[in-house]
């Protein structure tokens, strides 16, 4: 069903994302809002609501600084929540971060908004893995975290045609293009992050030099640690290579419990 065209009960995708946004509306919500532009037009649905909420982005420290000074500019009734302990001072405890392993999430994200009902922008056109996330979901590590998906059924073209519609902003980088024409970025989160793949890795090291300056030295401080997890490497920089590579990495399932998904 396209963006307004009427489904059974004569509505059209607006009109049910909203009703699903106040049919759950029984306790002000938890909005995770990413800066991203699935989270634009989340937010903008939810002041279409009239329902009460309170907004929160995670500042995880590598996100690209265009996108946290949108958001800080655009959304500013937007909580930040900023970590006790930095991304780059966990680095050296756990070491690099990958797909199956994403201490990252765990430690910086998957804690904000315990207890509460989050209303987030997951949509199932964005990963195969999400196509098995519903609507409505109950966190599977804690019974009192639940979850509300209202667009999950939104296409990546439904998306901007609302957001040109209602004239919502989003950040500069999405209008980016390569040589092709085509947009360099479909979605925005943290830089150089693990789930990227490695066409994506690449063009984030061009574009964003001083947070993979950081990440290098990130590696630099946990090789010279000499943890045995770094220390079937020769040296830092092979290390260095094989994380951009994006080998040797499985793709894995999105865990339900994960907050502050990106869009």
């Amino acid at each position: 069903m396209g963006l307004t065209q009427l489904n059974f009960a004569g509505l059209n995708k607006v009109e049910v994302a909203i009703a699903r946004i106040k049919e759950f509306a029984n306790e002000p919500y938890y909005f995770a809002d990413s800066f991203g532009k699935d989270s634009c037009v989340v937010k903008h649905l939810l002041d279409m609501s009239h329902v009460n909420y309170e907004a929160h982005h995670h500042n995880t420290n590598i996100e690209p600084p265009e996108l946290i000074y949108f958001g800080r500019y655009t959304h500013p009734l937007t909580i930040i929540d900023n970590p006790s302990e930095s991304f780059w001072r966990l680095f050296p405890k756990n070491g690099f971060p990958t797909r199956k392993v994403r201490w990252c999430c765990r430690l910086l994200k998957e804690t904000n908004g315990r207890g509460r009902f989050i209303v987030q922008g997951v949509r199932w056109q964005e990963s195969a893995q999400r196509k098995s996330r519903r609507m409505f979901e109950i966190c599977n590590k804690d019974k009192f975290t639940k979850f509300l998906n209202p667009i999950i059924d939104w296409t990546e073209t439904e998306i901007w045609e609302f957001i040109h519609s209602e004239h919502i902003p989003y950040c500069s980088l999405y209008d980016e293009v390569g040589n092709d024409g085509k947009r360099l970025f479909k979605r925005l989160g943290c830089v150089l992050c693990p789930m990227h793949t490695a066409k994506q890795t690449q063009l984030e090291l061009q574009r964003f030099p001083k947070i993979a300056d950081s990440w290098y030295r990130a590696f630099e401080k946990f090789y010279l640690l000499g943890w045995d997890s770094a220390k079937r490497w020769d040296n830092v920089d092979k290390m260095w290579d094989y994380w951009l590579s994006r080998k040797g990495e499985p793709k894995v399932n999105d865990a339900q419990c994960i907050m502050f998904d990106k869009g």
